[in-house]
């Protein structure tokens, strides 16, 4: 039997191991989704914008868990995300769970925006912790630099929740940006929200003293968010609790629910603000200052990196002459610059963007061109994730495709067969258990197999090191598609 999932502690070992804390009620919700087209090539919709690697704090997620975590008293985050992705979040969560939180999930069969995930969260919380439950929705693809301020600042937004209010985040503008909503408001109360304005209006916004800008952080009451939903969006309430209630496992107390498809996909696609927080009197702010970047787009990601004399922006190896103003990411080999001013370089290993910085949100339009083609760039990396570890595209042409594949300890790939390709099996650190028709053997280092189309077989690594595999396939047709799967771990049988 092999894993599929490092063990978190259950929900009623953590309601044992509670510790005594100022905010033992909160219960910090992380909501991973999106697309983050603008980010592309390096975001894909199989690993978009929270798992961005930015630098050596780790992904945007990381970070987001580990300052959920390291708030006073918490012990569970609950995470809401696709179901495609859970398996590449837990990865990302063993990094930097060191102590071992609870970490249990309400899937998504698809994307459905800000308010539907919420909504689910408040429901699940309610049911499974008790309706006084603070709630405190983090995105997930934030960066936030002073994390001692941003716990001051959830300290209030606490308060401020427990005695009914909806908490808004709204963090002081330093400049009149048009990436940004704003908050208009009146000492802690929001009077109004205000969606990306144009330069001139942002810049009156921050010259009255009256608008801050809308981090999408908030804070409440599972109890009194879901009672203004009923007030304000009871359409979008009816059609997530019918999707919560009739997930599988949810009644039972599992710590990983599906929410119903069906019933899920009736949700009105609505952020939190547009559902609700536009149209409540009970919202509240809470100001801060903690270093706070919602990284969109290109433009925004150079912002996180210090200019050189010549205002160029570097990540990796590159050589700037006569060039200003410039961003290139190019972490993997020497780039050069010559003469090129307000530039957007983008290097990864199947795709390279070169753009003009006052255009980078046109990137989404490259993105959806890709898709309509069928572009596979616009899907993956040539390094791909799955659930027993990844496989990485080393080359490929007619009939053929050669791979390297990296398999977990105690985790092994489904028993699957394909129609059009045979497959060469050369294994290059750590022993194998191959099953190749009706037959099983072990292989190690320097030893091979070879499996016909058509056959039954599957991989799995025995050991406790990571195996590594060179995949030779040959056929008419490689697709990704052309798997059968009759036993499988994950449930994709």
């Amino acid at each position: 039997m092999y894993n599929t999932i490092n063990p978190v502690p259950t929900l009623g070992a953590m309601n044992r191991e509670k510790t005594s804390g100022r905010n033992e009620a909160l219960l910090p919700v992380i909501l991973s989704g999106g697309a983050g087209r603008r980010l592309w090539p390096l975001s894909r919709a199989e690993h978009p914008k929270p798992f961005l690697r930015l630098g050596p704090e780790g992904s945007l997620l990381e970070q987001t868990f580990g300052r959920a975590a390291a708030l006073s008293g918490v012990t569970m985050v609950l995470t809401v995300t696709h179901q495609e992705l859970v398996f590449k979040t837990c990865d990302a969560y063993e990094a930097v769970n060191s102590t071992r939180l609870a970490t249990p999930f309400l899937l998504e069969p698809l994307a459905r925006n800000t308010g539907p995930s919420l909504a689910a969260a408040a429901l699940w919380a309610e049911r499974r912790l008790g309706a006084g439950t603070v709630l405190l929705a983090l995105p997930a693809d934030h960066f936030i630099r002073d994390e001692a301020a941003f716990a001051r600042a959830v300290d209030a937004a606490i308060t401020l929740a427990e005695s009914g209010r909806l908490v808004a985040f709204g963090i002081r503008p330093v400049g009149p940006e048009t990436r940004y909503g704003y908050l208009e408001v009146e000492g802690s109360r929001v009077v109004r929200f205000v969606e990306k304005p144009t330069e001139a209006l942002a810049r009156e916004f921050v010259q009255s003293g009256r608008f801050l800008w809308n981090a999408g952080i908030f804070c409440m009451r599972a109890d009194v968010f879901l009672a203004e939903l009923a007030a304000h969006a009871p359409d979008l309430l009816a059609a997530v609790r019918a999707a919560v209630v009739h997930a599988p496992g949810f009644g039972a107390g599992a710590d990983s629910v599906t929410l119903d498809a069906g019933a899920f996909a009736a949700a009105p696609d609505l952020s939190i603000d547009y559902a609700l927080m536009e149209r409540s009197q009970r919202v509240a702010v809470v100001p801060g200052n903690f270093g706070w970047a919602d990284v969109g787009s290109w433009s925004a990601l150079a912002e996180l990196t210090n200019p050189d004399a010549h205002g160029n922006r570097i990540s990796g190896e590159v050589h700037a002459l006569d060039s200003e103003n410039c961003y290139v990411w190019c972490p993997r080999r020497l780039a050069a610059l010559v003469g090129v001013r307000d530039l957007i370089v983008v290097d990864t290993e199947d795709a390279l963007l070169v753009a003009h910085r006052d255009r980078v949100d046109e990137v989404k339009g490259i993105v959806s061109d890709l898709t309509a083609a069928g572009h596979e760039s616009a899907l993956r990396h040539r390094e791909v994730h799955r659930p027993w570890g990844s496989y990485t595209v080393l080359e490929e042409g007619p009939r053929f495709k050669i791979k390297r594949l990296v398999v977990k300890p105690r985790h092994a790939l489904s028993l699957q067969m394909h129609h059009h390709r045979s497959e060469h099996w050369v294994v290059v650190a750590g022993t194998a258990e191959v099953q190749n028709g009706e037959g099983k053997t072990l292989l190690s280092t320097d030893e091979s197999t070879y499996i016909p189309a058509g056959t039954r077989h599957r991989l799995a690594n025995p050991g406790l090191v990571n195996l590594v595999v060179i995949e030779v396939q040959s056929g008419e047709y490689l697709g990704e598609d052309d798997i059968v799967r009759f036993d499988d771990a994950w449930g994709r049988a």
